[in-house]
């Protein structure tokens, strides 16, 4: 796949590179694949309105969202004073890859998406029925977004994508998500899918980030990484360790869609770099940056809890995370 293309004389030029790689390797005796899938990303405008040109040299396009965005507006995503203005779902930008998609299909070419925007759950629906063959995101928001796909209906998306692309501005494109994303429901702030036993890990790093992912495999967040840097920033302010093996870092952050409780007991202890000592079991706190000061009232919740030995005892005897998440409805009220 060739980055940043504008013009057809660029592609043409690579493809006899590859010919001549080619003949060079068949000179020399090597093995080699006979023939090539080649194809581009459609991140600089130009290539657009030559689309159907395009078709004829290459086998698949992968539009690049971020840097499309900004080239389509002259818009610096890193410059404070201008980013802003920057919004891929606008009726320009929707358009456009409405006319990339079409033309590419008419021809018989797949399109793909990359960047942040194919990641990102509430645009799902019109990515999906502007007739996106592929979406490209990071790893941990797979599982989320798969399931998400799997509850919409295409024929519904399509219309949605239609009435978008005759919007007059964002606000209207916004509106009109509101309307077509039913509220959703509010998940428990504990639950299984967040509780483990018996893990096995190197240091603090390793654990934070483990249950950062975990909050992003089962959709209560789209950013973890976004998410693990929040808690970070609070651990660096102090550490989290409390004391009797017991370590809580916590965040209130905008990257969280579910606030949760994830609960790790550790198969070996690993240094917390606390005074506290050596850490055996980690219980994360991340918030919503909504919740006021509900975080106060369930750290407070906890840290009293745990000063209890009884209550820590039980946590360390607990059999499996059925048993821990089970102790944890009956002792906290939160």
């Amino acid at each position: 796949m060739i980055p940043m293309v504008h013009s057809l004389d660029q592609i043409l030029w690579v493809k006899g590179e590859i010919q001549k790689a080619i003949v060079e390797l068949k000179r020399d005796g090597l093995r080699h694949a006979e023939t090539i899938t080649l194809g581009i990303m459609v991140e600089v405008p130009s290539v657009c309105y030559i689309i159907d040109h395009f078709c004829d040299e290459v086998d698949f396009f992968s539009i690049g969202s971020n840097d499309m965005t900004q080239y389509l507006y002259a818009v610096d995503r890193n410059n404070p004073r201008v980013s802003p203005l920057y919004n891929p779902i606008t009726p320009s930008f929707l358009r456009m890859l409405q006319q990339i998609i079409t033309t590419a299909h008419q021809r018989g070419k797949w399109v793909g998406i990359c960047g942040e925007l194919g990641g990102e759950s509430r645009y799902l629906p019109l990515l999906l029925g502007l007739g996106l063959d592929e979406l490209s995101m990071s790893s941990p928001r797979i599982p989320a977004v798969k399931s998400q796909l799997r509850q919409l209906d295409s024929e519904a998306c399509r219309e949605l994508a239609r009435q978008a692309c005759e919007c007059r501005c964002a606000q209207e494109i916004e509106a009109l998500l509101t309307a077509f994303t039913p509220e959703e429901d509010v998940r428990p702030l504990l639950a299984l899918e967040n509780i483990f036993v018996d893990q096995s890990f190197s240091n603090k790093e390793q654990a934070i980030q483990f249950l950062c992912g975990n909050l992003g495999v089962n959709g209560r967040t789209e950013h973890p990484f976004e998410l693990e840097e929040d808690v970070w920033q609070r651990e660096e302010i102090v550490t989290t360790g409390v004391g009797f093996g017991v370590a809580i870092p916590h965040t209130k952050s905008q990257w969280i869609r579910h606030s949760s409780i994830s609960i790790a007991r550790l198969a070996k202890p690993v240094d917390w770099q606390s005074e506290m000592g050596e850490v055996e079991l980690v219980i994360m706190l991340t918030l919503g940056a909504n919740e006021g000061m509900n975080h106060v009232k369930v750290f407070s919740q906890l840290a009293r809890k745990l000063v209890n030995k009884n209550f820590r005892q039980s946590l360390f005897a607990a059999q499996d995370a059925q048993s821990i998440l089970t102790l944890l409805e009956t002792e906290l009220t939160f």
